[in-house]
């Protein structure tokens, strides 16, 4: 294996992966194990480039430390040139609609014939089994907010729409589920020699989030109404305007709300008596009069006399912060939540988000940013046993390609 740099680094440096995903959610997931050390090679098709290339620094960000690499893989030489691969992989990645792989003959079981400790990650919007009339359906971060009820709950009241949260939260939360389970796979191929089949169904991950909202739905009917940032309990707007811009204000907890209650000389009000551990909609003269509070002290105030003033009460309130106000910020300076690396593909310097989360021991790191298209190819197929004649003669067959689509 030629590795991106010859210097191992991170937990995942005996880790190898082969993603064969586009745009988000698997990508991402191959991202992560890129960022700790694993070689991670994504494979592009050749009738067309993944389509996350229309954003070229995100993907300097969302590919970094990934091999580039073009092949058809449905093609007989493209399966051909992928069990060659696999022969030393730990982990395949792939996503399409659900049974794509089944239809080109490469089930799991047929996988599974050239490494029996592969853990194949199956990344779609409805999944791999289930009604064949949603199988088959197309998806984006979009549909599956749809299609999971997540919608549903987010956004304001009617009658405004529903909401997509943006960006792409359930591809990005497909994401993290797939990387911790095919490493939970991997841990236990590693151990009994048999792979791993995962279906990670975009919807069904977004499913997942919705706690108490889903649980008090389908147990008890209740369907949550859009309420914009307020939640099923919470009185409170949580977005405040100041003099200068906005704050956000989380009220909760029983000694921040009673300073607040004593700083809004609300201490003597019977509304306001014992212990209060949230202001709810349940007492509706009490969240009036707060709200009136708050409200009025934040509009008379900067957004950073707010939060000295507040936050000194142990009161969880932040800025709402834009790009440059992050770029300003001095924790954001001091932990390094940002870094630099130069951009393989323009020679530029690049700002990205330092990966997460942070290795005491084995820290992640960013070797390069996200590769040309089939930039590559050839030192993999190198490494694979592959002579200077046979890859150009898989280029010339269109097996490979050296250019975009």
């Amino acid at each position: 294996m030629s590795p991106l740099t010859q210097e191992k680094f991170g937990n995942l440096a005996n880790l190898k992966v082969i993603n064969a995903s586009s745009v988000v959610a698997g990508p991402f997931l191959c991202e992560l194990f890129a960022e700790q050390g694993a070689d991670v090679v994504q494979l592009e098709s050749t009738l067309v480039s993944d389509m996350y290339r229309l954003w070229p620094q995100s993907w300097s960000m969302e590919r970094r430390n990934q091999r580039s690499m073009t092949l058809n893989i449905p093609s007989p030489e493209g399966k051909g040139v992928l069990f060659r691969l696999l022969a030393d992989a730990d982990i395949l990645v792939e996503s399409s609609r659900g049974g794509t792989w089944n239809s080109w003959g490469l089930t799991d079981e047929a996988l599974w014939q050239v490494k029996p400790d592969l853990v194949i990650v199956h990344v779609s919007g409805f999944g791999q089994t289930g009604d064949p009339a949603y199988l088959r359906r197309a998806s984006y971060d979009s549909i599956g907010q749809a299609f999971s009820g997540f919608m549903a709950i987010n956004g304001f009241p009617d009658p405004l729409p529903p909401y997509v949260t943006k960006p792409y939260t359930g591809d990005f939360v497909a994401g993290l589920f797939g990387a911790w389970a095919s490493l939970a796979a991997v841990i236990n191929a590693r151990e009994t020699g048999k792979g791993e089949s995962i279906d990670v169904a975009q919807f069904e991950s977004i499913v997942r989030l919705q706690a108490s909202y889903l649980t008090n739905g389908i147990n008890m009917g209740q369907q949550a109404p859009r309420m914009g940032n307020l939640d099923t309990v919470g009185a409170c707007k949580g977005t405040q305007q100041c003099k200068d811009g906005w704050i956000f204000i989380a009220v909760g907890g029983a000694k921040p709300i009673r300073n607040m209650i004593e700083f809004f000389g609300l201490g003597d009000d019977p509304d306001f008596e014992g212990t209060i551990q949230s202001i709810t909609r349940s007492f509706p003269e009490r969240a009036r009069k707060f709200n009136e509070k708050i409200e009025g002290y934040c509009a008379g105030h900067t957004v950073a006399e707010v939060e000295e003033t507040l936050g000194a009460m142990g009161v969880a309130l932040s800025p709402i912060m834009d790009y440059q106000m992050m770029l300003d910020n001095s924790h954001y300076q001091q932990r390094g939540v940002f870094e630099s690396w130069v951009d393989i593909q323009t020679g530029e310097e690049m700002k990205g988000a330092t990966p997460v989360p942070r290795f005491k021991n084995n820290p992640s790191r960013t070797v390069r940013g996200g590769a040309p298209y089939d930039h590559d190819t050839k030192d993999v197929l190198l490494e694979h046993g592959y002579t200077a004649e046979e890859i150009d003669a898989l280029y010339s067959a269109g097996i490979l390609n050296h250019g975009a689509k």
